[in-house]
């Protein structure tokens, strides 16, 4: 079994417009190699993305995040035969998304909103709704009051997008993920330095002796 993909040192995140142009360009090599299969074309297609993300540029692992969901859709959430296309140890797992999420731009990230018609600048980092509930999960556990906002704000959507969106599972799945991790890091509280040490429970009573002697 090869050896799981660790979590890169973070370099960039680029504009997704990059990486969509860098990754066209690889489609288009792999197109001119008809003896290629298609498992083979897409599990060579994700090895380009998988070592650009590799080797810092976190904006290659959100395709890649992105990618591991849609053939998990794909496969009916069989995650071997998604391993099985992708190869060994290259499923993005929750420390990969976590840290993705972690280290998204919020000030470049483009956020349509309804009737919006306009087109994300050339530096903006576009994000499927998902991973961005997901950024916003993580940053509201850190505490920052407008994810907060805005997370409370989208979950009144969910039940909605639920049966719309088949990706959004996959949020659910890393929000549970998320407060696992917190509940596995939260400490047990010791007792305060000089506090007195819980009384032991008092003794039995013994049984009282009658007064009276013997008949």
């Amino acid at each position: 079994m090869a050896e799981a993909l660790a979590v890169p040192e973070f370099r960039v995140f680029s504009p997704t417009k990059r990486v969509d142009v860098l990754v066209a360009d690889w489609k288009a090599e792999l197109a001119d190699l008809p003896e290629l299969s298609r498992e083979e074309a897409e599990r060579r297609l994700y090895g380009r993305a998988v070592e650009a993300y590799a080797e810092g540029d976190y904006a290659f692992g959100a395709w890649c995040w992105f990618e591991c969901d849609r053939l998990t859709n794909a496969f009916g959430g069989r995650v071997a035969e998604v391993t099985r296309v992708l190869g060994e140890g290259r499923y993005l797992g929750f420390s990969h998304r976590r840290a993705i999420a972690d280290r998204v731009p919020m000030e470049r990230v483009y956020r349509p909103r309804k009737g919006d018609m306009s087109t994300p600048r050339p530096e903006a980092v576009v994000l499927p709704a998902y991973q961005l509930l997901c950024v916003y999960a993580l940053r509201a556990e850190n505490g920052e009051a407008a994810s907060r906002a805005q997370l409370g704000i989208a979950l009144t959507e969910l039940e909605e997008r639920r049966r719309a969106d088949p990706y959004t599972r996959h949020f659910e799945t890393f929000r549970q993920l998320l407060e696992r991790s917190k509940s596995a890091r939260r400490p047990v509280a010791a007792p305060p330095a000089g506090a007195p040490e819980a009384a032991a429970p008092p003794a039995a009573p013994r049984p009282r002796r009658s007064a009276k002697g013997p008949k």
